[in-house]
């Protein structure tokens, strides 16, 4: 019930404010702070809301929208972009229609005044050209060879097979009690100065290596 816990709880913070149009401004600023962390929170454990709860998203709708909200919570180096405007580019190997789903509950929306796009990858040239690269469990086959190539690289790899971590992969999703839940190892994203939110970590199962000058 917590999706839908804090969807009553949003809607009752909108009328206290729709209604109180004598408050101080202070005051009303503090409530829409509230009413926007309450939807980030949703956002952010969008994962581990059963199926039944949110019947309009499927499994791979909750996964795409995951890879965005990385996008919203992890800071890349800067050599990582070519230029100030340059978007940011979710590289899928081994899932096709992913790209539609991301498309379908993302729309046009940016992060940090970039573009975030995303593309299909069908051979190993482009692995490096993006800066969030998904790995679908029919890859499991060349993982290491996929991982090997970027492992140099400031891109934030995301998986769904068993030990994606120990492989050193950076994030993975798992599947427990019908529900997706994130694995987090921090050695290899340190390791290319990526820094990922502490907001990522709360939400995460398992979390491996030591935060340190994490992204808040």
């Amino acid at each position: 019930m917590a999706f839908l816990n804090h969807t009553a709880r949003t809607q009752k913070i909108a009328r206290t404010c729709r209604k109180g149009r004598g408050f101080p401004v202070v005051r009303q600023v503090l409530v829409w702070a509230t009413i926007a962390t309450v939807i980030l929170g949703v956002l952010l454990r969008a994962g581990s809301v059963r199926a039944a709860e949110t019947p309009a998203l499927s499994e791979r709708q909750v996964k795409a929208l995951f890879l965005f909200n990385f996008a919203k919570y992890v800071e890349w180096p800067a050599g990582a972009f070519s230029n100030s405007s340059a978007p940011i580019v979710i590289g899928v190997v081994g899932e096709d229609g992913l790209g539609d789903e991301f498309r379908r509950v993302t729309g046009e929306r940016t992060v940090n005044d970039r573009k975030v796009v995303i593309k299909q990858i069908d051979g190993t040239a482009d692995l490096k050209d993006c800066q969030i690269l998904f790995i679908g469990s029919s890859e499991k086959g060349r993982l290491a060879e996929i991982l090997e190539a970027v492992k140099d690289s400031a891109v934030l790899t995301v998986g769904e097979t068993d030990r994606f971590l120990q492989q050193e992969g950076m994030i993975n999703f798992t599947k427990k009690e019908n529900k997706i839940r994130l694995e987090i190892n921090l050695v290899p994203a340190q390791r290319v100065n990526l820094k990922l939110s502490s907001k990522l970590l709360t939400v995460a199962d398992v979390v491996l290596g030591k935060p340190e000058g994490q992204k808040n």
